[in-house]
């Protein structure tokens, strides 16, 4: 089988654990998943099943939307609810503190890393350090936070909306918040949902892909991951061509390209330039 399927990723569960029950449902060891969700995050986790783990290096790049829980006036060694309690103090702010500091975020920011990550430095994982009592310096990285917004103020709970880049806390930018707000903050909350075209609403249920005796049915094709990409059908010598690994003349404009054979069958993530289509990576079956 092969395939993308969009897990609802429950809490509690490493996205690892996620992989390793699904070899068991959909029977390979070839599967991967696209970008890590904290054990206490829910929400969207596409799984890529047999061929379609060629797409997974394409993934790791993709945007992705967040709804979290900001707990403010508590600061914690872990950044969100599940830590160690480092400072907590009482909150007085109105909702409109918290917008006044909400653009600060918003753009290209730099952002350090939190200790419990599996980040590695020295080729030892962060958490791991971190477990022992031990902190090491972070430098900070440049990340991008596309969209921030209040979802929800409560007084002392804030529900918030990130769309951002790869690489970015969520853990850290709820801290950091906090900490702009002159109360301190964690994270209480975290919702994935969207990365890249995939959305919550098409997600599935861990514990129903566990149960059914037909998980083929929930596998989506990998060309789904690039549907912002123009659609083309191929020749059949542009088809035979493409299968060879050559390029061939396209009319068409340059830009990145879905091609398709003669039988509807996704071949590859093209590019086109002056004329000429050649492969980004091939899909079809051997």
């Amino acid at each position: 089988m092969n395939g993308i399927v969009i897990v609802d990723k429950p809490q509690d569960w490493t996205s690892q654990d996620v992989t390793s029950r699904l070899r068991r449902v959909f029977n390979t060891r070839r599967i991967g998943h696209g970008g890590t969700l904290d054990p206490m995050a829910t929400g969207v986790l596409p799984v890529f099943v047999g061929r379609a783990t060629r797409g997974v290096a394409f993934f790791e790049h993709a945007e992705k939307t967040y709804e979290t829980v900001l707990k403010l006036g508590l600061t914690t060694d872990t950044e969100d609810i599940t830590g160690t309690i480092l400072a907590q103090q009482e909150v007085s702010l109105s909702e409109a503190d918290i917008l006044r500091v909400l653009p600060q975020f918003r753009g290209e920011i730099l952002q350090t890393p939190p200790m419990y990550s599996a980040l590695k430095v020295n080729g030892q994982k962060l958490y791991e350090l971190a477990r022992k009592g031990k902190e090491v310096e972070r430098q900070p990285r440049p990340i991008t936070i596309h969209a921030l917004e209040l979802l929800e103020f409560t007084g002392e709970t804030a529900r918030l909306r990130v769309r951002c880049s790869k690489g970015t806390y969520i853990r850290t930018l709820c801290k950091d918040i906090g900490q702009a707000l002159g109360c301190g903050g964690c994270m209480a909350q975290l919702r994935r949902v969207s990365a890249g075209e995939y959305t919550i609403g098409e997600a599935v249920p861990l514990q129903e892909l566990l149960e059914t005796e037909h998980p083929e049915k929930y596998l989506r094709g990998v060309d789904t991951m690039f549907r912002e990409h123009p659609a083309v059908t191929l020749t059949q010598k542009q088809e035979l061509r493409c299968r060879n690994g050559n390029s061939f003349s396209a009319n068409l404009p340059d830009g990145t390209y879905r091609a398709y054979g003669q039988s509807g069958e996704f071949l590859m993530l093209a590019s086109a330039v002056g004329g000429v289509m050649s492969t980004i990576k091939s899909f079809w079956e051997v």
